[in-house]
């Protein structure tokens, strides 16, 4: 068996999978954050995970053995490059490492973009290709990646980003203003379904592969001074972002000449914006196949490090 834990900004998370690949346990606690606040301070968010991750052990160890560990592997890090660091992720590096030396067992490192990546992999069945393009698309992240994927590891290169503002701050802003629950993404897509009507236009800040969501928020906050329902301005963040995605998107597709895509991070949990996303880029004029992981595994969890760390074993 195999343990894979990530203390992300927002949720802490644990999961095990078997030798075969099968999830065994998958367990999560999103953080508090306060009605009314945007988010969390890093040292509050450290805090939280201190305080969980003993409370989703105890839940685990009343259904699981865990002298059944082989295995230990842990986000460390944000993204697998050099330099870059979060606090909240040597939450789990410091309790991954100490189950490791108590059980006297393997201990394995990865990144939680890693983990995004082959949870989206394994849920979604796909890319089958070990090369493709990847979206990562969430409150800490809006990147269009090219990714390799290794037998344990992927190599990744960002192709297109965001120059401020990413996909999950825009979502989570403009939700706040309308008096939603942080985090607000899901809150804003069962607001937005509601409405029927013509949806309110916003510009998209695109620029070759790069794009920007500070004006559209900037418009967004503009519609509800004008007096347009909160189910339509809702509605019109969720077209903006896919209309954003589309057009980078395009543009990556035909520079690479890849046209595997998978979608991960909390904002693609979005149901519009998959719907959108499939009817304009797997038209055949574009022929391009969507992956997405489904909304459980397109969020924070454990399930891709835990699967990293099967493969880390395996090799």
């Amino acid at each position: 068996m195999h343990l894979g834990i990530d203390t992300s900004c927002y949720t802490t998370s644990i999961a095990v999978m078997n030798d075969q690949g099968q999830l065994i346990k998958d367990l999560r606690k999103v953080l508090r954050v306060k009605p009314g606040d945007r988010g969390l301070m890093q040292s509050e968010a450290v805090f939280q995970h201190v305080q969980n991750l003993p409370l989703l052990f105890n839940e685990l160890a009343q259904a699981f053995d865990m002298d059944q560990l082989q295995s230990v592997c842990v986000s460390t890090k944000p993204r697998p490059i050099e330099k870059s660091y979060m606090p909240v992720f040597t939450v789990c590096h410091g309790f991954g490492q100490m189950i490791a030396q108590i059980k006297k067992i393997s201990f394995f490192m990865t990144s939680h973009q890693e983990g995004h990546l082959m949870a989206g992999i394994w849920s979604a069945e796909g890319p089958c290709s070990n090369e493709f393009i990847a979206v990562h698309l969430s409150g800490g992240t809006s990147e269009v990646l090219k990714v390799i994927k290794g037998q344990d590891h992927f190599s990744i290169e960002i192709l297109g980003a965001t120059t401020d503002l990413h996909a999950g701050q825009f979502v989570d802003r403009i939700g706040v203003s309308l008096g939603l629950p942080f985090p607000a993404g899901a809150h804003l897509e069962k607001l937005a379904h509601t409405y029927r009507g013509e949806i309110p236009y916003l510009t998209t800040g695109v620029k070759g592969t790069e794009f920007s969501f500070s004006g559209p928020e900037t418009g967004a906050r503009k519609l509800l001074d004008q007096g347009f329902p909160p189910e339509a301005v809702a509605r019109s963040v969720e077209h903006c972002i896919a209309t954003t995605l589309e057009k980078v998107l395009r543009q990556v597709i035909q520079g690479t000449g890849l046209k595997e895509i998978l979608m991960v991070g909390g904002v693609a949990a979005n149901a519009y914006l998959r719907q959108r996303l499939i009817y304009r880029l797997e038209h055949p004029a574009v022929g391009a196949m969507l992956y997405f992981a489904p909304p459980r595994y397109a969020t924070d969890n454990a399930v891709g490090t835990a699967c990293l760390g099967l493969k880390k074993y395996q090799n």
